[in-house]
């Protein structure tokens, strides 16, 4: 193996944190403010997190929609409004100011405003870098109830090109790709970064979590082993101030590694319990040696793309007009989407 092969040894962790829902509060500096309060206490957990683990902490991971929860009862635009974060905003450079701090790479999850797209956000998986600035950007393409970039497809392919669907970005921790919560029982999207290099999957998820394997923990296994990389899996510690229990959004956050072996699994509540080294040098000798096991090298791509372009789908651009300009729907929307999936699927004898 040549020397260039080698990529260093440092530890990750998916830093289990509370969230403070935004929900009830209908006044926007207020929610700014929640949000602020959020990232004060984030900066006191990192520190200690960093301290307690070592100096060779290189990676924090926190839960989806970690500053505000999720929307429940808010139209798309009125969320937009209130709760979605700026691209240049003050929430990331504030986030900037932590990685910076700590000289650590910082990965974590938001609802997001595009001045391309007015009247809707998108739910975005982030990543800042020990200067402070964001180097990826994943904006969540499944979604049950907003608004994804398949629903404004070829607008977003003409700003953003395919590379900006699916972000791939090379640092001195590796190459660092993301997923958001649901998206990692897709198996399609991993995939699709794993092809543009990905090597470490971060994955901000809100999820219940259980004494039994849930479906995306079994999805967290399959899509490490299959694309022979990490997935670090920061879960939520709970969600204040929200109508559903506190703890049904808690626990289980885990790092697997390219065999899709569990490395660490945290049990519930606020911890920082799930850390472990993330080996570089291993991962890469793994994927270029010869063997039943080297999945991504014995995979046989083009057998499968002609099923994909004849298969049922939701169809892309149903926010998007002829003229380019975006539709602001209401929640139902999404419903009628899936319906029209559904009859698609039927009438191809797919279900």
């Amino acid at each position: 193996m040549s020397g260039a092969l080698l990529g260093p040894s440092y530890y990750a962790v998916a830093l289990q944190t509370a969230c403070d829902a935004v929900n009830s509060i209908v006044d926007r500096a207020q929610v700014r403010q929640s949000m602020m309060k959020t990232i004060d206490r984030l900066a006191k957990e990192i520190r200690a997190t960093k301290l307690f683990i070592g100096p060779d902490t290189k990676l924090v991971v926190l839960p989806e929609y970690v500053l505000t929860a999720y929307p429940m009862g808010d139209t798309i635009s009125g969320w937009a409004e209130k709760a979605a974060l700026e691209m240049e905003g003050p929430e990331y450079e504030a986030l900037g100011k932590i990685a910076r701090d700590n000289d650590i790479f910082i990965a974590g999850n938001a609802y997001e405003n595009d001045p391309h797209f007015k009247g809707i956000y998108f739910q975005t998986s982030f990543i800042l870098d020990p200067k402070g600035d964001v180097i990826l950007r994943y904006r969540r393409l499944n979604s049950m109830f907003a608004p994804t970039p398949h629903d404004v497809w070829d607008k977003y392919l003409d700003i953003y090109g395919l590379d900006g669907v699916f972000p791939v970005v090379e640092t001195e921790i590796g190459r660092l790709a993301a997923v958001a919560s649901e998206e990692i029982l897709y198996p399609e999207i991993t995939r699709s970064l794993a092809m543009r290099g990905a090597e470490v999957i971060v994955h901000s998820t809100g999820e219940m979590g259980n004494v039994s394997e849930t479906p995306k923990a079994i999805a967290r296994k399959a899509r490490a082993l299959e694309n022979l990389a990490y997935v670090v899996s920061a879960n939520a510690a709970g969600i204040n101030g929200h109508d559903l229990p506190f703890s049904a959004t808690d626990g289980k956050s885990s790092i697997v590694d390219y065999k899709g072996i569990t490395q660490v699994e945290s049990g519930w509540g606020q911890t920082m319990t799930a850390h472990c080294s993330i080996d570089l040098n291993a991962l890469r000798k793994y994927r270029r040696r010869p063997g039943m096991g080297n999945l991504l090298a014995r995979q046989r791509f083009e057998l499968f793309a002609e099923t994909y372009a004849v298969g049922g789908s939701q169809k892309a651009n149903s926010l998007l007009a002829e003229d380019g300009t975006v539709s602001e729907p209401d929640r139902a929307h999404f419903i009628e989407t899936q319906k029209a999936a559904i009859t698609g699927l039927v009438e191809k004898k797919i279900i």
